[in-house]
């Protein structure tokens, strides 16, 4: 099973919405998909259209009460789409977790088990490098880091790095960045467009071919509580996300 952290600590900038219609995309293309909400506002359980007063069991229960995933998992209301989802609870598990003998692995250890069950696994984190994140880092094979195209968005990426640098040096070596999305991309600001251009020159090859551009059904389709792909297939943030998808299933880095 392929586990992809979404991870950035900036908020803001795409994580969630990367997360639920990539998920998409992929359940879609025929894949065994589990999205697990790893984000106490829990957005993604949102964007799935899950009413957060009635989640039976949600991640904080994986975690903390030790459930098994697969009883916590739900219909993600697409085919091949499994949901773990999150609330409020979860913004607790941080200090529970500091006692935890191993409470980087947790989340890791819960997976192993459910690894025959599913082909991809997407990890929506919350927006800081908190414990939280680090489970997931630590549990994943590939990181996808989401950036919009803002000058200050770019600030954070260097510690995001680091971060993901000492994450392989001492809890999982074999964690790579599978690449940088560029979101809510506007061809007409001359700014997006200089931010879209020195992203590609520094980094390069780490930076994914498709760009998310902002669109008025991308920003509706959460309110719906649902992605993209359902809620207008024929739109451009539709069209994006599904070509999207396909580079992550060819690595993105070929």
């Amino acid at each position: 099973m392929r586990i992809i952290a979404i991870a950035n600590q900036k908020g803001g900038c795409g994580k969630t919405t990367t997360t639920v219609n990539t998920a998409t995309a992929l359940a879609q293309q025929g894949k065994k998909v589990l999205v697990i909400d790893l984000d106490s506002q829990a957005h993604s359980t949102l964007g799935f259209g899950y009413n957060l007063e009635h989640t039976d069991k949600t991640i904080y229960d994986v975690i903390i009460k030790n459930i098994p995933i697969t009883d916590a998992a739900v219909n993600g209301r697409i085919k091949g789409l499994e949901l773990i989802p999150s609330d409020i609870l979860l913004s607790g598990a941080e200090i529970e977790l500091t006692s935890h003998p191993h409470r980087e692995y947790v989340l890791r250890e819960k997976l192993i088990s459910a690894a025959h069950r599913y082909d991809i696994c997407i990890i929506d984190c919350s927006p800081s490098l908190s414990l939280l994140t680090l489970n997931a880092l630590v549990a994943a094979n590939e990181v996808i880091i989401p950036v919009q195209a803002h000058y200050y968005a770019l600030e954070g990426l260097k510690q995001l790095l680091e971060t993901i640098i000492i994450v392989r040096q001492r809890f999982n070596r074999n964690l790579k960045v599978l690449g940088m999305l560029l979101t809510f991309v506007e061809e007409r600001t001359r700014l997006s467009r200089q931010i879209r251009q020195q992203m590609r020159n520094y980094f390069k090859d780490m930076m994914f071919d498709t760009v998310i551009h902002r669109t008025v059904r991308l920003a509706e389709a959460p309110s719906a509580g649902q992605p993209i792909l359902t809620y207008a297939p024929q739109s451009k943030g539709a069209l994006e996300y599904k070509t999207f998808a396909e580079e992550v299933l060819s690595d993105g880095r070929d």
